[in-house]
């Protein structure tokens, strides 16, 4: 195993955070993936009650490692910095890799008209499931990031049940308490919290174009913070009462990953500014689960140097065996 080790000008929590997401890390990285970009096939998945996702699938032409398929975190998508960064890094290690975006995140809002919203695991799984019968490998990988990392862990402990096998689940800075979380995105830097804002508005609004029946428009324009995004749409539109049910619904702590039997390795960093670490604690421990917890790194960052380089693209290569 390689530690992650920065420079000392790199080690601030939020400098590892910010900078992932900025056209100093992406412009490069959307520069050096242009061939994985258009090479990837756009693929609709046909999940169960008629729901559909999209995701990107870009094969490997010389006999592959196995399948990589990869989930981004909320309000992200298959084109993040991260992802690309750890797409590219796979394809050209020898795997197969597919994207998948979760309901109404990249461009897929006009394939169902029901909100997105975290409790919707079964499509995943059924997701995971089609991609894995319509690339078949000798081994397949799943890994995810922030809540991506979150919807991995999940589908890992209830994977088994519904005859899905992987050989090895990741997630990057997962989502452990959500309501916690919301709690840290409210309190704390108001960066984060105007970013979720502006684009969990910028989704809701994409949406709306498509189904403009949902009729919400009026209602959104007066929100400001995720508090009042989330004591309306909660209720509205998720079938829990309040935000504090519907956030507990989908936690991985308490006995969430109890009954977790597919080899899983979870990653967070000491500095998350928005998953405290603290909250480790508070998850069932089997052998199983294998947990990294690194001094530096922020909220999926992980740079490795001043070309920001990505250390989570290392450790999957080193995980992905």
């Amino acid at each position: 195993m390689s530690g992650f080790n920065p420079p000392p000008l790199l080690r601030n929590a939020h400098v590892q955070t910010l900078i992932s997401s900025t056209p100093l890390r992406s412009w490069p990285l959307k520069r050096r993936t242009r061939y994985l970009q258009a090479e990837a096939e756009d693929v609709i998945l046909q999940c169960s009650d008629g729901i559909q996702l999209h995701g990107l699938y870009n094969p490997h032409p010389a006999p592959s490692r196995g399948l990589a398929i990869l989930l981004h975190g909320w309000e992200g998508d298959a084109e993040s910095s991260y992802q690309l960064s750890n797409a590219h890094s796979l394809h050209r290690a020898g795997f197969a890799v597919f994207r998948l975006h979760l309901r109404d995140h990249g461009p897929s809002h006009a394939l169902n008209p029901e909100l997105y919203n975290s409790t919707r695991l079964q499509e995943v799984i059924d997701a995971v499931i089609q991609v894995k019968q319509r690339y078949p490998q000798p081994k397949t990988f799943l890994a995810g990031h922030s809540l991506g990392g979150n919807f991995a862990l999940r589908l890992a402990a209830q994977a088994p049940r519904q005859g899905l096998q992987l050989d090895k689940v990741v997630a990057v800075c997962p989502v452990l308490d959500p309501w916690r979380t919301m709690g840290e995105l409210e309190r704390g830097s108001q960066i984060y919290h105007k970013y979720f804002v502006h684009r969990w508005k910028r989704s809701l609004t994409i949406k709306l174009e498509h189904f403009p029946e949902l009729g919400y428009g009026d209602s959104l324009l007066d929100m400001a913070t995720l508090a009042d995004m989330n004591a309306y749409f909660v209720p509205h539109y998720t079938g829990f009462d309040d935000p504090r049910s519907y956030y507990d619904a989908y936690a991985l702590t308490g006995d969430t990953l109890a009954g977790l039997e597919i080899p899983s390795h979870l990653i967070l960093s000491q500095d998350d500014p928005m998953i405290p670490c603290d909250d480790l604690e508070k998850i069932a421990k089997t052998a199983a689960l294998q947990i990294e917890t690194p001094r530096y790194g922020g909220h999926c960052g992980f740079l490795m140097n001043w070309r920001l380089d990505g250390w989570i693209d290392q450790r999957l290569l080193e995980l992905f065996h």
